[in-house]
């Protein structure tokens, strides 16, 4: 294992994760690429996080925590400041209650090598119970190109499944407005497919996406109204453009979250 510069570094926003955090850092744990490090950046915690993040990371030393002296108030500026204290060239994002394949890292930086490309992502899978994981045996994996435009009217892009370039990041850095709260994510990765022009996307279900109650993006109505704001305030974008976006988008995602799911 490469005790210096890791080959990826995954950065984990935190707060009153405590639930579901354990969980979580074992699938990086389970990981069959050992050469990582793990930044877990709690935003002020009010319950025992910190408690279990430093239980874990005095077992392991590719996991270290950052503890905020002030609350961003959401994901964006915690992961920032990740993205800052990385090490390595490629940044993983995981979110606090989710869950990855353990051959995610394997898979996709194979891909990095395969495709060239700085900016690549996977599938998903929805899930609310532990106990009805599974983790499927992955031996072909095919991909597709995740353009602008396809990010643009529908989001195509899981945060928790994402590989991309750090040097990426620092030039296109989440937006720490509160007001882009849930949508700081769809944002950036928009910027950063104005300047790379593609995600290669795997056809692999290689993130568990927790769902849960009192998710930030759990409100349909909130979301609609903050992606129409993304659109909006989007340089060079009309609102006949914005508005058309949005609804594609709301109905993008109601076609794959239930209709498709039906068929």
């Amino acid at each position: 294992m490469n005790h210096g510069q890791p080959r990826v570094s995954i950065v984990m926003p935190a707060f009153n994760a405590s639930q579901y955090i354990g969980a979580t850092i074992d699938s990086v744990l389970r990981q069959t690429a050992p050469d990582w490090e793990l930044i877990v950046v709690d935003d002020c915690s009010t319950d025992d996080t910190r408690e279990k993040i430093h239980a874990i990371a005095e077992a392991d030393s590719r996991i270290r925590l950052i503890a905020l002296e002030k609350n961003f108030g959401g994901p964006a500026g915690p992961r920032n400041v990740g993205v800052k204290e990385a090490r390595s060239d490629l940044v993983a994002f995981l979110d606090s209650d989710d869950i990855w394949h353990p051959e995610k890292l394997k898979i996709q930086l194979s891909a990095v090598e395969d495709t060239s490309s700085a900016f690549v992502c996977s599938g998903m899978v929805d899930f609310a119970d532990d106990r009805a994981l599974r983790f499927e045996p992955i031996e072909k994996v095919g991909s597709e190109k995740i353009s602008y435009w396809q990010q643009s009217v529908r989001a195509q892009i899981p945060t928790s499944s994402v590989l991309v370039s750090k040097a990426l990041l620092l030039k296109t850095p989440f937006w720490e407005d509160p007001a882009y709260k849930a949508v700081e994510d769809y944002h950036c990765w928009l910027r950063i497919l104005q300047l790379v022009g593609h995600c290669v996307k795997l056809k692999a279900p290689l993130l568990f996406y927790r769902k849960s109650e009192g998710q930030i993006s759990g409100s349909k109505l909130m979301m609609m109204k903050k992606v129409l704001m993304v659109h909006r305030e989007f340089p060079g974008r009309s609102l006949i453009t914005a508005y058309v976006y949005t609804l594609t988008h709301v109905l993008g995602g109601f076609y794959f979250r239930f209709l498709k799911k039906g068929m």
